[in-house]
This record gives C-alpha cells, sequence and structure tokens, in this order.
C-alpha cells in the first residue's frame, strides 16, 4: 500500500474508530510499525500519538493543526497526554466516573469503539462527546446548571452516584498539594466527586503536572485517597489509605 493510500485508510480509521493502537494500525495498513510511525510524524496536521494511541490531531489541544483561535488553555496538550494514559486504564464492560473540567475531554474521545462502557459525567462538554459514541451507555447527572464549570450540581445526581457501583473514578482537580490535599475552584463539584469516589473500586487523580503546588478555594480529598495519580509524564500507581 502506497504513502497516500495508508494515509486514507488511516484516516478512515480514526473516524469510524475515534482511536487506534499503533499495532492495529500497523496491521491494517500491512507495513511496520515504524512506518506507521514516520507517516503520523510527517503529517502533524492530521494525526496525533497520544499515549500509546494515534489520534486524529483535530481532537487533541495544542497539536499541529489546531489553530490559536481555537486554544483555550495553554496547558492542553499536557491535559490530553495525562487523558490518553488512563484511557488504556478502560475495560470492556465496565462503568466508570468522568469528572467535569478540560483535562478529561480527551479521556472521553480516547474511548474505544470496540469496548462496551457505561459512563456517568454530570458535564456538558463530556456529555457532548459521549453522546455520539453508540457503545457508551451515558448516564448524565442533572440538576442545577452551573455555567462557570459547563456541569450540574444537584442532591438526586448524589443519590445516583450513592447507589451506582462504580469500577473506576477517574477525578480531575485545580490543585495538588502533599500538605493541602486535592482542591477544586468550585464548592458543587466537591460532594459529586467525594461520592464518586466513595462507590468507586478504584479511583484516578487526572491532572497536568502544572497543578502540582497549587491550592484552589476548597479541598475535596487527600492525595492518599486515590489509587493512582495520572499525569501527561505517566500513571504513578499508590497505595491507597483506606
Amino acid at each position: 500500500m502506497v504513502k497516500t493510500d495508508r494515509l486514507h485508510a488511516l484516516a478512515d480509521a480514526l473516524a469510524k474508530h475515534n482511536v487506534m493502537r499503533l499495532r492495529d494500525a500497523a496491521a491494517l495498513l500491512g507495513v511496520s510499525e515504524m512506518t506507521v510511525r514516520r507517516d503520523i510524524a510527517a503529517n502533524p496536521e492530521r494525526f496525533t500519538y497520544l499515549g500509546g494511541y494515534i489520534v486524529s490531531a483535530a481532537n487533541v489541544p495544542n497539536a499541529a493543526g489546531y489553530s490559536l483561535e481555537q486554544e483555550q488553555d495553554h496547558f492542553g496538550e499536557a491535559k490530553a497526554q495525562a487523558s490518553a494514559y488512563a484511557a488504556q486504564l478502560l475495560v470492556d464492560n465496565e462503568t466508570i466516573f468522568i469528572d467535569c473540567g478540560t483535562t478529561l475531554t480527551t479521556l472521553a474521545r480516547l474511548i474505544p469503539a470496540d469496548i462496551q462502557l457505561t459512563v456517568l459525567c454530570y458535564s456538558l462538554n463530556i456529555a457532548e462527546i459521549l453522546r455520539r459514541m453508540p457503545n457508551v451507555r451515558m448516564i448524565l447527572l442533572g440538576g442545577v446548571y452551573v455555567p462557570s464549570s459547563d456541569s450540574f450540581s444537584g442532591d438526586e445526581s448524589l443519590e445516583m452516584l450513592r447507589r451506582m457501583g462504580i469500577n473506576k473514578a477517574f477525578i480531575s482537580a485545580g490543585g495538588i498539594d502533599a500538605l493541602r490535599g486535592v482542591t477544586c475552584w468550585n464548592f458543587h463539584e466537591v460532594e459529586i466527586k467525594q461520592a464518586a469516589m466513595a462507590s468507586a473500586v478504584e479511583r484516578h487523580l487526572v491532572a497536568d503536572t502544572s497543578k502540582f503546588g497549587i491550592v484552589k478555594a476548597v479541598r475535596f480529598s487527600q492525595i492518599d485517597e486515590f489509587d493512582s495519580i495520572i499525569t501527561e509524564k505517566g500513571r504513578e500507581p499508590r497505595k491507597r489509605s483506606a
């Protein structure tokens, strides 16, 4: 298969499946993984290799081909990389919780089309991505809309979370400090994050490294309450406290 045909085939596969693993792309195209890497590197405006996945460059903040007018967050690429590492934890037929904020939008986009998931969320930016995925059963927690975080808050959401069995909770944060704990901007997020963590078998904190040493308005947990901390540098498993 010549290069032009490979690029078309890869683009078509991504349009159908959202993401592809490198080895799967190589098998599809009938070439080596190194050749696929070269094709991606030569076309940064179309493709990006992110945390072990091939994705469309249009889905990654700050990637080549992403205009300055579209850029909303200086650390967008680091957040996307952190979410890519978190996506490696996704398992078929599990129930997961995806927190609000800009960090975890890439995690939603990276849900593979070949696995079935139930996903709880409470923000419109995450829901907008998930609603287009036929393999995802989305549960959007409702309540009063909070524009500052594009999310919802309400007692019904807390009751729903407390009744659910969640395999993995992916939690975002505005600040992470060894002494002062894990914090966020918005008071209404605290009970939702805590309820999701309480119902989850595994808890994973997903944030770019710019959040370390930062303290925001309200604390919702301590660092040792998570099974891992995931940043753009990778995943750090931890021994969680009771």
